[in-house]
């Protein structure tokens, strides 16, 4: 589903829609990746992808180089177990 630029940005900062999960995925040299799942007011759930400027000299704000309509895949929760080892 496609979703307006600008309303993704709000999303990122927190100003429209609600923010599930968001985390970093990657680093370059001048730019953080993130992946961020959100929900539409109808309860659906969409994956996006973004970048972010890495340091204050990189002033590159969410989605700043991406066309006006951002194709995000809808997502739907899985629930997994994992397997972690302690010391004893």
């Amino acid at each position: 589903m496609k979703f307006d630029k600008k309303y993704l940005q709000n999303v990122v900062w927190s100003e429209e829609g609600e923010i599930i999960e968001n985390k970093i995925i990657e680093t370059s040299r001048w730019s953080i990746h993130y992946r961020m799942i959100f929900k539409t007011e109808d309860g659906r759930l969409f994956e996006t992808f973004y970048e972010r400027g890495a340091t204050e000299m990189q002033d590159q704000q969410p989605y700043e180089y991406d066309s006006d309509e951002i194709e995000c895949s809808e997502v739907k929760p899985v629930k997994t177990v994992v397997t972690i080892y302690e010391r004893i």
